[in-house]
């Protein structure tokens, strides 16, 4: 479809400005004043009034997930509708393999599983175990479009990495020029404090929120940078949620590191006090790391500002009360997760520019144009400019609405940002030159080093 959009404000990260777009095969063709289209126009749209910007890249997102309560109840085709929704046109997603399961084969079973996504996507891919073969199969998934790799430092026995095998996956990565993502919770501590909560009676969800304190979040935070500095190894943090992590990261990167820092809405908007009440009330904020407090709310809000914090992901894996109540005994069972990948752009818009903690260029700046570089996807994703992909979105300033459990578009009957009120929302957005509701399939995203 060629689209035409008159009198819009452009909004990039770099500078803001009135012109027109001209959509053509999916890309974006001309940008500017009284343009000269000799193509067919099939759809003209008066954005006058209007904010466009690109269309979100959301870089952490856990869509069919399976946990032994049962998948998170997003598969792609749901996630990425509710993605679409609320203005987000491209989701990375994870590979977790089973033990003793190739990288590659865990790769090509996950592009089965998200074929029917309406957003276009790629994947971190997660080494969960160390072997002769793991540095071939990194340069496999690497040959094949994968650039980044998830390792987790909490939930050991599972997923999680000791640190001996930790440093062998940062070192051959960082030889390949690929980026490690990584999770940064010292498990083995917070196994000990978990299990002592529990042989006390201390089984409702407040008690997995002490079990993973601030100071583990930081120590682990501490140790990775010194494994990444000595691999020579590019990192990216994922979900940092604490003042303590935030002022760890950024004296390493004033030091010249290469260390890139994500966060969460809800860590810049929910804090601990939601663990106080009923299993009921408190059961939908389990999630890793936890809920801070307010002081680390404002210091994320600062990093944004200051551009200590590069991007803000959702870590969306919302499940159901059902798969949640499997823990209302004991709360190391509870599945942990939470849906979000619909409400980002809204609340960042609400709650971010609207009240003053950023400007609308850091706005398109970390939901979009910084996960585009540090992920290789840029400037085919994460920019107006010509050439991109027409992924964009149409911004009406005055929509209003109030988060709910009874109209959010995921998969899931809990809603952790249940009576937010927020303004703004999506007019139109368009996703390879489509508009949504007629976007159909989404595409795999080759990656670049």
């Amino acid at each position: 479809m060629n689209i035409l959009i008159q009198n819009g404000t452009i909004v990039r990260s770099d500078k803001t400005f009135v012109a027109d777009i001209f959509i053509s095969d999916g890309k974006i063709s001309q940008i500017g004043n009284s343009l000269n289209i000799q193509e067919r126009i099939d759809k003209t749209i008066d954005a006058k009034g209007f904010y466009i910007f690109p269309g979100g890249i959301d870089p952490h997102v856990h869509m069919f997930l399976p946990t032994p309560a049962g998948y998170s109840s997003d598969n792609f085709e749901s996630g990425s509708n509710a993605a679409l929704f609320g203005g987000t046109t491209t989701l990375l997603d994870f590979v977790t393999p089973k033990k003793g399961q190739s990288l590659f084969d865990a790769l090509k079973q996950r592009m089965a599983e998200a074929e029917n996504s309406l957003c276009d996507y790629s994947f971190h891919v997660s080494p969960i175990e160390w072997t002769q073969k793991t540095e071939k199969e990194i340069n496999e998934c690497i040959k094949a479009g994968i650039t980044s790799f998830k390792v987790y430092m909490a939930y050991k026995g599972a997923v999680g990495l000791e640190d001996d095998d930790l440093k062998k996956v940062l070192k051959a990565v960082g030889k390949a020029g690929g980026l490690v993502t990584i999770h940064c919770e010292l498990g083995d501590e917070i196994d000990i404090l978990r299990d002592k909560f529990v042989s006390e009676g201390k089984t409702e969800p407040i008690y997995h929120a002490l079990s993973r304190p601030v100071e583990l979040e930081a120590k682990a935070v501490q140790r990775v940078l010194g494994f990444a500095k000595e691999a020579n190894c590019a990192i990216y943090i994922v979900h940092v949620s604490s003042k303590q992590s935030l002022d760890i990261i950024a004296k390493a990167q004033q030091s010249g590191q290469k260390v890139f820092a994500e966060t969460c809405p809800h860590y810049l908007l929910l804090d601990d006090s939601e663990y106080k009440g009923t299993f009921m009330d408190t059961v939908k904020f389990v999630l890793s790391p936890p809920l801070r407090k307010k002081e680390d709310q404002d210091a994320l809000w600062k990093n944004i500002q200051t551009g200590f914090i590069s991007t803000v992901g959702t870590d969306h894996c919302p499940f159901n009360l059902s798969q949640k109540s499997v823990g209302i005994n004991d709360f190391r069972k509870i599945p942990n997760g939470a849906g979000g990948v619909e409400h980002r752009m809204t609340l960042l818009y609400t709650y971010g520019i609207l009240e003053n903690k950023i400007n609308w260029n850091q706005f398109v700046d970390i939901t979009s144009t910084q996960a585009a570089k540090i992920f290789g996807l840029y400037p085919k994703k994460g920019e107006i400019s010509v050439g991109s992909d027409a992924d964009l979105v149409i911004w009406n300033l005055e929509k209003e609405n109030t988060i709910s459990v009874r109209n959010h578009k995921q998969n899931c009957d809990l809603e952790i940002y249940e009576g937010f009120k927020i303004r703004g929302a999506p007019e139109f957005v368009i996703k390879g030159g489509n508009l949504n509701p007629d976007i159909k399939q989404g595409k795999f995203l080759k990656r670049k080093i």
